[in-house]
């Protein structure tokens, strides 16, 4: 299977520390086993931290730190996974890249990366924090059901006598009937109600607190953004450079030579013009066809620079004409209201074009389809057909073009295209960078 994620976006850290409000079964299974989760997993981790650190004076604690500072790493690993599947909170890796060379020069840099110690950190804060979740959400769990089932099991209770207890100044009283545990059951269905809306936020706020201390600090991830638009601006400048020369080929191998054959055909028509009109009118014709040619040649690579039904009517008929053009039948689907920028629709076009001519030489598709979707602040592209699959994103290819030309406005574009087929080709293109 072939599947390529040509470019890739970053969230803004805005978008970052939001953390979704979890379901209440997935906060109740989050806290009811993260807390024997993070138990074995930090308290031993934290012995031996402790054991390294004080036998580190004889050498004999660096390799036992060595392996900790690892085991470290991997739980802070298992957490995030552990919150992605339960809780849906994705938290990034906020971890350097590892120089070359020796395990010990590994484990140097491991140190001094700060995110390693804001995984220890948030480990060693976890577990008290684990434990009052647990006992907090247990509690109110529990006795809530106890309360509010103690109607149905009452009658069966023993019939016991009121028993003091001097020392708390209280009574115990045994509830044996009906009438007698209906109060005791509305407070269980408030103690429920209060459970369903404190778990989630409970583990809610935990994941907040892992996200800002095992994912990338705001620095990091500015300097990430940074990265992927210095990168996208370097292939937009390359794709930029590459059309420019690809215009400049077409013009000097197409019109050009065109232009240049109808010069010359009229010059030889002049010199026969008074001693043979008939070749000069036939001569004439001659040079009337190839400019006309011409005329088609430059009416097609400036449709190829950006189409005037584009910008004249939008993406729904600039893609239907392009549909209407293709050897295999497509669908086409557009609703993009409110109208994207110039350079979204651009873009778009573009992908769909390519998509549709590669389908057509390539695929042996019997039908496609297109749909053009606007989300918000993002436009979807999509792009199927039913051929036989197979295709590849090679350097300097009509998909690396694309993917290039969707890297200038931070856009995704993805190919998929197992043997067998189909071929998707998706691109996200947001219409704010």
């Amino acid at each position: 299977m072939t599947e390529r994620t040509i470019t890739t976006t970053h969230a803004t850290g805005s978008e970052r520390s939001r953390v979704p409000r979890p379901r209440l079964r997935a906060a109740f299974a989050y806290l009811s086993l993260s807390l024997p989760i993070g138990l074995l997993g930090s308290l031993p981790l934290l012995v031996l931290t402790i054991i390294g650190l004080a036998t580190s004076v004889i050498w004999v604690g660096i390799p036992i730190l060595m392996a900790v500072t690892v085991c470290w790493r991997g739980l802070a690993r298992l957490e995030r996974v552990w919150i992605r599947t339960t809780l849906g909170a994705d938290i990034p890796s906020p971890y350097r890249p590892p120089p070359p060379g020796s395990l010990f020069r590994r484990w140097r840099a491991m140190l001094a990366d700060p995110a390693t110690w804001r995984d220890i950190s948030y480990l060693v804060l976890r577990a008290p924090l684990c434990i009052i979740a647990f006992v907090l959400v247990v509690a109110l769990w529990a006795y809530g059901i106890a309360l509010t089932c103690l109607p149905i099991y009452a009658p069966l209770l023993p019939s016991l006598h009121p028993v003091s207890l001097p020392n708390l100044n209280a009574r115990l009283v045994a509830v044996h009937t009906v009438a007698a545990a209906l109060p005791y059951s509305l407070v269980g269905l408030v103690m429920l109600t209060l459970a369903a809306l404190v778990t989630p936020q409970l583990a809610r706020f935990q994941a907040t607190l892992a996200m800002a201390l095992l994912g990338p600090t705001a620095a990091t991830r500015l300097a990430l953004k940074a990265d992927q638009l210095q990168a996208s601006r370097a292939r937009g400048v390359d794709a930029a450079e590459a059309e420019r020369r690809r215009i400049e080929r077409d013009l000097h191998d197409g019109a050009q030579q065109r232009l240049v054959a109808v010069a010359m055909t009229l010059g030889r028509a002049r010199t026969k013009l008074d001693n043979d009109p008939e070749q000069a009118r036939a001569l004439i014709d001659e040079a009337h066809a190839d400019a006309k040619l011409a005329v088609a040649e430059l009416r097609d690579l400036a449709r190829g620079i950006y189409p005037a039904v584009l910008g004249d009517r939008g993406l729904d008929a600039a893609l239907s004409a392009l549909a209407a053009r293709s050897p295999v039948p497509v669908a086409v689907d557009v609703d993009v209201s409110p109208r994207p920028p110039a350079a979204v629709e651009s873009v778009a076009y573009f992908i769909v074009a390519e998509s549709l001519t590669n389908l057509a030489k390539h695929s042996a598709a019997d039908s496609a389809q297109v749909s053009v979707l606007r989300r918000g602040n993002s436009v979807t592209v999509l792009v199927t057909d039913d051929g036989h699959g197979g295709a590849e994103v090679r350097p300097s290819g009509g998909l690396a073009g694309l993917a290039d030309r969707a890297a200038t406005i931070d856009g995704v574009m993805t190919v998929h295209s197992p043997p067998g087929g189909p071929t998707v080709v998706t691109a996200e293109l947001p219409c704010e960078w």
